[in-house]
C-alpha cells in the first residue's frame, strides 16, 4: 500500500510540473496585458517603466522560473487590476464556489442515487422510466436556460426566492459561509439546482446502469437465497458494488463543478471565482489567469490521487495488482 501511494504521488508531482508548463505558456501567447493596462497616451518611458517592473521584458523561460520559484514560496504574484496578491485575492473569491460547488454535488447524489437505484432494480416500471426520460433532459437542456427560466419562474412569477446575490453570511473559522442563515440558504437553493442538474443526471443513469447490471449476478441470487430482505440487499450489496464508479464521478464532478461554475455563477450573480476569471480574461490580468488555471489543475491532479487511494480502499485488487 506504501508503494502505491509513492507511485501515484510521484505521478501526480510530475503532472503538476507539466500543467503549470502549459498553462504558463498558453496565457502568455494570449496577449500583451501591458495593451489593455496602459493608455495609450502614455509616454515610452511609462511603458518601459511598467514592463520592467513586472518583469515582461525577460524571456518567456526566465518568468517562468521566476513564477515556478515565487509558486514554490507560496506568492502567486500580484494582480494588475486589482493591485493586490492574487493568493488574497481567490482567497476572498473561493469560499463562495466552493458552498456552491459542494451544494450542487450533494444535491445531485442525495436525490440522484436514490433515484438511479430504484430505476435499475424496477426498470420496466412507468416511475422507473419517468425516471430515465428526466434524466436525459438534464442532460439536453443547456444550463444557462434551466437558470433563466428559474429566475423568471421562481423569482419574477412566484416572487419566492431571490434572483441573485449571495445573502447574508456568517464567518465560521474567519471564512465566510452563507448557507447556516436563513436569507444566505435562500440565495443558494436556485443556484446550487442549477448547477446540479446535470450532475444529478449523471448519477441517475450511472446508478441505474450499475443496478441493473448488479441485479443479474450470482451475488445478488445467493443474498436472496439466504433469505436476506430487499432493502438490505439493496444497501448492503448493491450500494457497495457500485460505489467504485459513483466516487470517481463524485470526486472529479466536484472538481469540475467547482472549475466551470462560470455560468451559474454569471446567471445568478453569484460572487465567485467563476465572475473573477472572466475579469481577468477580459484586461488580461495574466497573474489571476495563472493562478486560477494552477488552481483548477492542482485539484483536478488532487481528487484523481484522492479517488485512485479511494479505489486501493474499496477494491484490494487494484493496490496488489499495481504492486505487480
Amino acid at each position: 500500500m506504501v508503494a502505491f501511494i509513492v507511485r501515484r504521488m510521484w505521478q501526480a508531482l510530475l503532472v503538476i510540473i507539466v500543467m503549470s508548463m502549459l498553462v504558463f505558456y498558453g496565457v502568455f501567447v494570449i496577449g500583451n496585458p501591458i495593451d489593455v493596462l496602459i493608455s495609450p497616451d502614455a509616454t515610452q518611458e511609462i511603458r518601459q517603466q511598467i514592463i520592467t517592473q513586472y518583469g515582461l521584458d525577460l524571456p518567456i523561460w526566465q518568468q517562468y522560473l521566476h513564477f515556478m520559484n515565487a509558486l514554490i514560496h507560496g506568492d502567486l504574484g500580484r494582480s494588475f487590476v486589482y493591485n493586490m496578491p492574487v493568493v488574497e485575492l481567490i482567497a476572498s473569491r473561493f469560499p463562495a464556489t466552493m458552498e456552491l460547488a459542494t451544494m450542487a454535488i450533494l444535491l445531485a447524489s442525495a436525490i440522484g442515487i436514490p433515484l438511479g437505484i430504484y430505476a435499475g432494480y424496477r426498470p420496466n416500471g412507468w416511475p422507473s422510466k419517468a425516471i430515465m426520460a428526466a434524466s436525459i433532459l438534464g442532460f439536453s437542456v443547456p444550463t444557462f436556460w434551466i437558470g433563466l427560466m428559474m429566475i423568471m419562474v421562481f423569482a419574477v412569477e412566484l416572487g419566492v426566492l431571490p434572483a441573485g446575490g449571495r445573502g447574508e453570511a456568517v464567518s465560521i473559522f474567519g471564512i465566510p459561509w452563507s448557507f447556516p442563515t436563513a436569507t444566505g440558504l435562500q440565495h443558494l437553493i436556485l443556484p446550487a439546482a442549477n448547477l446540479s442538474l446535470f450532475k444529478m443526471s449523471m448519477m441517475i443513469r450511472l446508478a441505474a446502469s450499475g443496478t441493473r447490471e448488479i441485479m443479474l449476478t450470482d451475488t445478488i441470487k445467493f443474498a436472496r437465497a439466504a433469505g436476506i430482505d430487499e432493502f438490505t440487499i439493496l444497501r448492503r450489496h448493491v450500494l457497495r458494488l457500485i460505489s467504485i464508479p459513483l466516487v470517481t464521478v463524485f470526486g472529479l464532478e466536484l472538481g469540475s463543478t467547482i472549475a466551470f461554475a462560470v455560468v451559474t455563477e454569471t446567471i445568478f450573480s453569484w460572487p465567485g471565482l467563476g465572475k473573477l476569471i472572466i475579469d481577468s480574461i477580459t484586461s488580461l490580468d495574466r497573474p489571476v489567469m495563472i493562478a486560477y488555471l494552477m488552481m483548477v489543475s492542482l485539484l483536478f491532479i488532487t481528487i484523481n490521487l484522492a479517488v485512485d487511494l479511494a479505489y486501493a480502499v474499496l477494491d484490494p485488487r487494484m493496490r496488489q495488482g499495481d504492486g505487480k
